[in-house]
């Protein structure tokens, strides 16, 4: 990053991201993070973003980071994610014939933005995500499928963002967040 140069929303969006894990892990307190977000939030310069991220580490770059990429794949058979599970950075999920449920919705979440890659040539999914999630579909690609989702595009602090990428050729993607089961009437 050159000192000087004019930062985009994107470069702050994920020095704000980096903040956020940083707190998640613990290694930010509610104080400093507050300021430092303000701050991120309100950069101009680069040079006004590195000192806040300077001291943090990028578990990106990291080879140990767990848990970062898991591999899902079937012929024919369904795949099914649901309850307490943890999510990794990355999800690539392979499917020739069969279905694909991922619920998130209870599931450990320890990033505040990950990546679902989707190879489903004559297979559906259903992604279903927490309440107050953003989900970008931008990146999925369909030929006779089709690709559903009313929840935001645009990452939001403190919410988790899904960016789901891929290819459906006859299958079709639903992305919506958990509902709430009604209570038995009375």
């Amino acid at each position: 990053m050159e000192p000087r140069i004019r930062v985009s929303d994107g470069e702050r969006d994920r020095v704000v991201r980096r903040l956020q894990q940083a707190f998640a892990d613990g290694r930010l307190g509610p104080g400093e993070m507050e300021e430092r977000l303000e701050r991120a939030l309100t950069a101009i310069y680069h040079g006004d973003l590195l000192p806040l991220i300077t001291d943090l580490p990028d578990d990106r770059d990291s080879p140990d980071a767990p848990d970062d990429v898991l591999r899902l794949t079937s012929t024919g058979g369904r795949i099914k994610r649901s309850g307490d599970w943890q999510v990794p950075r990355l999800l690539r999920v392979e499917s020739e014939y069969g279905g694909v449920r991922l619920d998130l919705s209870q599931a450990l979440v320890r990033y505040p933005e990950i990546d679902i890659e989707l190879r489903l040539p004559y297979g559906s999914a259903t992604i279903v995500l927490p309440s107050g999630a953003t989900a970008n579909v931008d990146g999925v690609r369909t030929g006779w499928g089709s690709v559903t989702c009313a929840l935001p595009g645009r990452a939001r602090p403190g919410a988790l963002h899904v960016r789901i990428t891929g290819e459906l050729e006859y299958g079709r993607l639903r992305v919506r967040t958990s509902r709430e089961r009604p209570g038995p009437r009375r």
